[in-house]
């Protein structure tokens, strides 16, 4: 009774949230993945029948789905890289205590604050592929100076390219903050110590600050990686349910609401549970390791 008076209140406490995570969160994961292993192809389907991995099988027979996987990997490279270099950037500028940094600060962290909903919206105006006295947003500043106009989300090579400007517009502030709490978490006597060793400012950065910077650059990985690969918001707002700018959540979408195919729907839920597992469980336990060992 003694011990359970001592950890009682706070199990009391925490349980409705425990309850409602294993409800709406767990329970609907092992729900769509059950959906994903049945022949329920339509929502007016009465019975199902147990079909095993047969729906995970298939949709790889699909070209659609091939070409939104792929769409996918672009739009998470140029992402992720985007908007680590630029939040990287952005926080070496400010680190280097520049006037007004709090006012910096703010109009880099503002992006944050709005949603994919009305980024999309706007971007997707600045980003309008139209020509001549059509061109509005950015071509219509090309045609100005006399560059060429570009078809940007339109585009069947670079449209994916495009579209996750937006998102690193969006999310770079976000990791200029991760970066630059990382920066002033570095001991300055050990940059002290190494511009003594004789190494040069850059020296200091790259042998002293980045090595320390690993743990945060980690931590902007799995955060942009999980975002990235679950976008959808972003891809309607901006260009809608176009084949070219085509992702698993928008393929999802169309599969479900559309074709009405609740089972091959369920299935491209859980490749992209899948996907998202792969890069927050390894930082899951790798944060339960470190803070073990302290």
């Amino acid at each position: 009774m003694r011990r359970a008076r001592t950890w009682l209140p706070g199990l009391l406490l925490v349980a409705p949230s425990i309850v409602a995570i294993g409800v709406f969160v767990y329970g609907m994961l092992g729900w769509n993945f059950r959906l994903a292993m049945t022949d329920k192809h339509t929502s007016r389907q009465q019975d199902e029948q147990f079909v095993g991995l047969e729906n995970f099988i298939a949709i790889w027979d699909q070209p659609r789905w091939h070409l939104s996987v792929e769409h996918a990997i672009k739009f998470t490279v140029v992402f992720v890289v985007g908007a680590l270099v630029l939040g990287w950037f952005l926080a070496f500028l400010m680190e280097k205590g520049i006037r007004g940094e709090g006012t910096f600060r703010t109009i880099y962290l503002f992006p944050m604050a709005v949603s994919f909903i009305a980024t999309g919206i706007v971007w997707r105006w600045l980003m309008n592929s139209g020509v001549d006295e059509r061109a509005v947003g950015l071509n219509r500043l090309f045609d100005a100076v006399g560059l060429p106009q570009w078809a940007w989300f339109r585009d069947q090579d670079w449209g994916m390219a495009a579209m996750a400007i937006p998102a690193v517009w969006q999310m770079s502030g976000y990791i200029m903050a991760l970066f630059l709490a990382g920066f002033r978490g570095v001991p300055e006597e050990l940059r002290e110590a190494a511009r003594v060793d004789g190494c040069t400012e850059w020296g200091v950065y790259r042998h002293v600050v980045l090595p320390l910077l690993r743990p945060v650059t980690l931590s902007a990985l799995i955060i942009l990686g999980h975002i990235s690969l679950k976008v959808f918001d972003l891809i309607m707002a901006v260009s809608g349910k176009q084949i070219v700018t085509d992702v698993p959540a928008v393929f999802m979408w169309v599969t479900v609401f559309d074709s009405d195919d609740p089972a091959k729907g369920a299935t491209i839920a859980a490749y992209i549970v899948l996907a998202v597992a792969i890069f927050v469980i390894p930082y899951l336990v790798w944060s339960v390791r470190k803070e073990r060992d302290r």
